[in-house]
């Protein structure tokens, strides 16, 4: 049997791709379309540079510590934080102080890249929650995590942005229901805007065109989602296909936006945010559990 297509619908991560090397290796044959442009927010990078700098983060600072640490749940978000920090080469981010700095994530990508930029810059600030897979997860991981290290007044948190994102992280966090010793404050601020590359509907039609036989779509973000629809001749475009596709969504932010907005059921949600994750989700459709 000749390997499944697979359109990932996202950038190759360069000089390796986890999703390039693990799907190659599972009889399946990956395409990588770039749907996304992003655009940092240098305004608001800016603010978390002078929030370091005026010891919002440190414990040892005159004044009372603002935040215990950050939240990340997308991969830009750390590539923004990361590109603060290089340019800021006057200001130190290696904040020694207790509790430590904490980092919290969601996702392993994610964790690997912070990783990379923490023993750099950070490396007294811990790193938790990789291994969680959902904000949702990640939030009730954060309220046991954080009330081990706060256990009385505990500072707030910064999550750092993009424009499109789920708020369960802060409603769960700052829910009116918990104790209020046990409730954590989280300030957002969006880092960067993301938008459709103006050559990917051209580029993602042609690509399924030339697909033969049935075609697996594996969405990254809620962007492109009304083009790749449109394309496929899905949701509210249903008629206009032709071919056997199924879709699966990297977790349940674009699977709910699919459903709310275009009225389209992914046929898959990967149940982790990584390439394990979505084959296992696409083997327990296909087997039909």
């Amino acid at each position: 049997m000749p390997p499944t297509p697979i359109l990932l619908l996202k950038t190759k991560s360069s000089p390796q791709d986890a999703y390039e090397d693990f799907f190659s290796a599972q009889n399946y044959t990956p395409t990588f379309i770039p749907v996304l442009e992003h655009r940092f927010l240098k305004n608001n990078l800016t603010q978390v540079r002078d929030l370091f700098n005026n010891g919002a983060f440190d414990n040892n600072a005159p004044t009372p510590r603002k935040y215990g640490g950050l939240i990340f749940t997308s991969q830009r978000a750390v590539e923004g934080f990361a590109q603060m920090i290089e340019d800021e080469k006057h200001v130190s981010f290696n904040i020694q102080t207790t509790p430590p700095l904490t980092l919290y994530t969601v996702g392993p990508a994610t964790a690997r890249t912070l990783t990379t930029l923490r023993n750099k810059h950070l490396p007294h600030a811990t790193i938790h929650g990789a291994d969680t897979g959902t904000g949702e997860n990640l939030a009730h991981f954060i309220l046991n995590h954080y009330d081990s290290l706060y256990p009385t007044h505990k500072p707030s948190l910064l999550f750092l942005v993009g424009e499109v994102r789920r708020d369960i992280i802060p409603k769960t966090l700052m829910d009116e229901t918990l104790p209020t010793e046990k409730r954590i404050g989280v300030d957002e601020l969006v880092v960067y805007e993301t938008g459709v590359m103006e050559s990917f509907e051209g580029v993602f039609a042609d690509v399924v065109g030339r697909s033969a036989g049935p075609v697996w779509v594996v969405v990254f973000s809620p962007t492109g989602c009304e083009a790749m629809l449109r394309v496929l001749g899905l949701g509210p475009f249903a008629g206009t296909g032709t071919r056997q596709v199924f879709v699966a969504t990297i977790g349940p932010t674009t699977r709910d936006y699919l459903r709310e907005k275009f009225g389209f059921e992914a046929h898959v949600c990967a149940p982790r945010p990584s390439p394990e994750g979505v084959l296992e989700g696409i083997q327990a459709f296909m087997a039909g559990v």
